[in-house]
């Protein structure tokens, strides 16, 4: 699934990466009140800080040899800078690891690399998904449709918070504007409604694969877009009836369409019944967090 780390990190000292976008790019984070010592917001926004008390174990994985020579330069340094955060089946935080290991399938298969994910439902006004192919270059399900924004919370302070599922509204916003050149401004943070979480286990082409546990979130707002070329392929915003085509098109093998594996496990549980709550505007009705749905 996939998620643009900006952000080099070697204990002890922080790096920032010169690809790091201007911090006008986004909008303050919403973080808790702490009872000491809080940290300024604007810093949390891009420091990758490291609590003591954190689980900080990890897997001990070796890369092996050097990525596939066929990789994209921007996979490649997404592959081995972003840190995504390492859950047990219950969602709780035991330590992290490299998007490149977490994604191998022979970690997956070992059980070393379950990891917090979200997958974004984002619809206009018009009460349209918007729905994104995934760019050729992607390591993981390349060209495969499928929602709006599919990605990772990663191992830094912003992002690791839980209270309000706020560290993984935390990302979404980041990653709508690293994907979709969404701005900050036209998805903020609280307007993120998670509605649920699921568990799955799939694989992409042999050497990766993903094992997640994903936070559902969906959100309502008319916004511009302006997609990275080097994440998506192509967009388009669909009604009900336009996505049950494309559903059809896609088990008829038309078109070589393809869709993602979590995007259709969602919506074989649960998206048009979300759907309905979202066009009578009563989506916190269909919001259950406390349950993380095992889908195969």
């Amino acid at each position: 699934m996939s998620l643009t780390s900006r952000f080099l990190f070697t204990p002890p000292t922080i790096k920032l990466s010169p690809s790091l976008p201007p911090s006008s790019a986004f909008s303050p984070l919403i973080t808790p009140s702490l009872p000491s010592n809080p940290i300024n917001p604007s810093f949390l926004r891009f420091a990758r800080v490291f609590s003591s008390s954190k689980p900080t174990a990890t897997p001990t994985t070796t890369m092996g040899d050097a990525p596939d020579a066929g990789m994209d330069a921007v996979q490649r340094r997404l592959m081995f800078d972003d840190e995504c955060i390492l859950v047990d089946e219950n969602d709780r935080v035991v330590g992290h690891d490299s998007k490149y290991n977490c994604h191998l399938w022979e970690n997956i298969l070992k059980g070393n690399a379950l990891h917090r994910a979200f997958s974004v439902f984002l619809f206009n006004s018009k009460h349209e998904l918007l729905l994104q192919q995934r760019s050729k270059t992607k390591v993981t399900f390349p060209l495969v449709w499928t929602n709006t924004c599919c990605s990772h919370p990663l191992y830094r302070e912003s992002e690791l918070i839980d209270e309000d599922v706020l560290g993984v509204r935390n990302a979404a916003q980041r990653k709508l504007f690293d994907e979709l050149g969404i701005p900050a401004k036209d998805v903020p943070v609280d307007q993120f409604s998670p509605l649920g979480r699921i568990l799955y286990k799939a694989p992409s082409d042999g050497k990766w694969g993903e094992h997640e546990l994903d936070y559902l979130l969906f959100i309502v707002r008319d916004v511009s877009v302006n997609p990275n070329p080097d994440e998506v392929a192509d967009i388009k915003y669909v009604n009900q009836d336009e996505l049950k085509e494309l559903l059809r098109k896609a088990d008829a093998g038309e078109e070589g369409l393809k869709l993602s594996p979590w995007f259709r496990l969602v919506v074989d549980n649960f998206l048009f019944k979300w759907w309905d709550h979202v066009e009578k505007g009563t989506l916190e009705e269909a919001a259950e967090m406390k349950t993380i749905h095992k889908l195969t």
